[in-house]
C-alpha cells in the first residue's frame, strides 16, 4: 500500500480511467454537447473519486468515532463507518456539474436571455429539432428539485448516522425531503389521474382522478424506498448490491423508450433520459463503495447510503412518471417490509439488531431470534406464529409446557437461513441478489407484457 492508501496498480488504473473520462468530456464540447456520453464519462469520474476518497478518508472517519465492529466475523476489528456519505457527496457534486450538458444549448438558443442573441431559431425547430439527448430548459426545475430533495435526504441520513435517531422518529423524515419535487410535479405536470383496469372501466370509466391522494401516494413512495433499503440490511454488501441491481433494472426499463428500441421519438423520452442521467452516476459511486463493502467488508455504508439510494429511486420514479414500475422492481423489499411489520410495530419483540447470528465455531450465519422472556405471546399472536412455523416461514422454540419462548427475527435474511440452513455471509448475500434479479426481471415482464391483460396498451405502444 502507498501512503495514500492505494496500491500502485490501483493508482495506475484509476488514473487511466480518469484520463479517459476527461478526454471523452473534452470531446463532447467539439459537437453538440452529447449529454448521454458526458453522463457516462462523469459516472466514470464519480467511480474513481469515490474509490479514492473511501480509501483516503477511512482513517479520518475512525479518528472522529465513525467506526464499528463487524459482528459476523471471528476477529471483530474496527472498520470505518458511514462511508456511504462520501459517495453521496460525490454523487451530488457530479449531477450538479452535469447541469450544463443537457440544458445549456437550449437555454442559449431558445431563450432571449440566454446570452447569445445572434442565434435565431424558429419555434418549430426548437420544439421538434432537438437532438435525442438534450432537454428543454423547462425540465431544469424538475432536475434542480431532484438535486434539492437528494441533498436534504443526505443531510437527514448523516444526522441519523451521527445521532442514532430512533426508527419511529426517522421513518417519516424522507417525506420532508420529497417536498421540493412534489411541488415541482404539481406546478409542471400536475397529473393525478390513473388509468382504470379494463374489467373496472364499465363501473369507473377509463380514468379516475385521485386528486390529493395521488400526492399522498408519491410521498409514501418517498418514505418507503429509503426505509425499505435500510431494513433489508445487516450483512456485508447487501445494501449496495441490491441498490445497484435495482438501478440496472431501471436502466433496462429506460432503454426500452429510447432509440433504437422505438422507431419514433417516444413521448416519454425526456422522462426516461431524466432517469438515466440520475442513475448512471449513482451506479458509478455505488460500484466504488461495493468494492470496499463486499465480503469481507473493509468499510460500512451507514444509514446515509440507504436513505440516499432509496431517494434516488423515488426521485426517478416520481419525476420520471413510472412509480408503479418502480414498485415492481422493489418486490423483495416490499416482501421484507410486510414480513417485518409485526416486529416493526412491536406486535412481537423486536431486538435493536435483527441481523443473522454469527456462529464463531462454524464460521456460518444462523437465524437470529427474538425472545418472549417476560411472558408468552397473546393467544391470537401465538396461533399466527404457530401457523407460520408450520409453513416454514419462521422457526419457533418451545418450553416444556409447549409455550413459545423464541421466534426467528422476521427478515428475509433470517428466513433464507431458515429455508436453506446456515451459510457463509457472502453466500447469503449472493442468494438474496439472485432473488432480487429474478424478481426484477419478473417485474419488467409484468409491466410490459402481462399488463396488457388488464390495460389496453403498454406505454411502448403509445
Amino acid at each position: 500500500m502507498t501512503a495514500t492508501g492505494l496500491t500502485t496498480s490501483e493508482t495506475l488504473w484509476l488514473l487511466t480511467l480518469s484520463a479517459a473520462c476527461i478526454g471523452i468530456l473534452a470531446n463532447t464540447f467539439q459537437g453538440d454537447g452529447e449529454p448521454l456520453i458526458a453522463s457516462l464519462a462523469l459516472s466514470g469520474l464519480a467511480f474513481a473519486f469515490s474509490f479514492c476518497l473511501i480509501r483516503w478518508l477511512g482513517d479520518v472517519f475512525m479518528r472522529v468515532g465513525l467506526k464499528g465492529r463487524d459482528m459476523a466475523k471471528t476477529r471483530r476489528v474496527e472498520i470505518p463507518e458511514t462511508m456511504g456519505a462520501v459517495c453521496a457527496v460525490v454523487y451530488l457534486l457530479v449531477i450538479i456539474v452535469f447541469i450544463p450538458f443537457p440544458f445549456y444549448k437550449d437555454i442559449v438558443a431558445a431563450t432571449s436571455g440566454g446570452g447569445n442573441r445572434d442565434v435565431v431559431m424558429e419555434l418549430q425547430q426548437v420544439e421538434t429539432g432537438r437532438l435525442l439527448h438534450r432537454f428543454p430548459h423547462s425540465k431544469l426545475a424538475s432536475y434542480l428539485s431532484a438535486v434539492l430533495s437528494l441533498q436534504v435526504v443526505v443531510i437527514l441520513g448523516m444526522a441519523d448516522d451521527l445521532f442514532d435517531v430512533r426508527w419511529r422518529h426517522k421513518v417519516l423524515l424522507p417525506a420532508f425531503a420529497a417536498i421540493p419535487m412534489l411541488i415541482v410535479y404539481f406546478v409542471d405536470f400536475g397529473v393525478t389521474k390513473v388509468v382504470v383496469p379494463l374489467p373496472l372501466q364499465s363501473y369507473l370509466g377509463e380514468l379516475v382522478d385521485l386528486g390529493w391522494l395521488y400526492y399522498a401516494y408519491m410521498a409514501a413512495i418517498a418514505i418507503f424506498c429509503p426505509n425499505s433499503i435500510n431494513i433489508l440490511a445487516g450483512i456485508n454488501g447487501i445494501e449496495v448490491s441490491q441498490s445497484i441491481l435495482i438501478a440496472l433494472m431501471l436502466l433496462l426499463n429506460d432503454s426500452l423508450y429510447l432509440s433504437p428500441f422505438t422507431p419514433y421519438p417516444h413521448p416519454a423520452t425526456d422522462s426516461h433520459l431524466f432517469s438515466i442521467y440520475l442513475l448512471l452516476p449513482f451506479i458509478g459511486v455505488s460500484l466504488a463503495l461495493l468494492l470496499h463493502n463486499w465480503y469481507p467488508a473493509k468499510v460500512f455504508v451507514g444509514d446515509t447510503y440507504c436513505y440516499f439510494a432509496g431517494m434516488v429511486f423515488a426521485v426517478v420514479g416520481i419525476l420520471g412518471h413510472f412509480s408503479k414500475t418502480l414498485l415492481l422492481l422493489f418486490i423483495p423489499q416490499i416482501a421484507n417490509a410486510a414480513y417485518s411489520s409485526p416486529q416493526l410495530f412491536h406486535l412481537i419483540p423486536c431486538p435493536r439488531h435483527r441481523l443473522p447470528h454469527f456462529n464463531p465455531r462454524t464460521g456460518l450465519l444462523e437465524p437470529s431470534t427474538a425472545s418472549f422472556a417476560s411472558s408468552p405471546p397473546a393467544k391470537p399472536i401465538a396461533l399466527v406464529l404457530r401457523l407460520l412455523h408450520r409453513l416454514r416461514l419462521l422457526r419457533l422454540t418451545f418450553n416444556d409446557a409447549g409455550e413459545i419462548t423464541e421466534t426467528t427475527n422476521l427478515t428475509i435474511l433470517n428466513l433464507w437461513l431458515v429455508w436453506w440452513g446456515p451459510m457463509r455471509e457472502d453466500k447469503l448475500a449472493i442468494g438474496l441478489l439472485v432473488l432480487q434479479t429474478v424478481c426484477g426481471v419478473l417485474g419488467l415482464v409484468i409491466r410490459h407484457r402481462l399488463a396488457l391483460w388488464v390495460f389496453r396498451e403498454d406505454n411502448l405502444a403509445v
